[in-house]
């Protein structure tokens, strides 16, 4: 074969290895912070009591579940 044949069979494999590992990694990205959400709960208590007010656990629970439920819904947007 002719070297301008090996420059573009080289040149498409790097394009499609690119396109390929750019939607691998951002599917493991999305697993991962589904199953490691960026704001736990202790985060949150930390974060209230540092902005002056007193969290309660129901206050706690409905702000995470407010956070959950955006997330969700964000996702089915997509």
């Amino acid at each position: 074969m002719s070297t301008s044949i090996w420059i573009l069979i080289v040149v498409l494999a790097a394009v499609l290895g690119a396109v390929g590992g750019f939607f691998l990694a951002r599917r493991s990205m999305e697993n991962y912070l589904k199953k490691n959400p960026p704001i736990s709960e202790e985060m949150m208590k930390s974060m209230m009591t540092s902005m002056g007010q007193k969290p309660s656990q129901k206050r706690l629970n409905q702000m995470m579940a407010q956070m959950k439920a955006q997330s969700q819904q964000a996702n089915t947007k997509k």
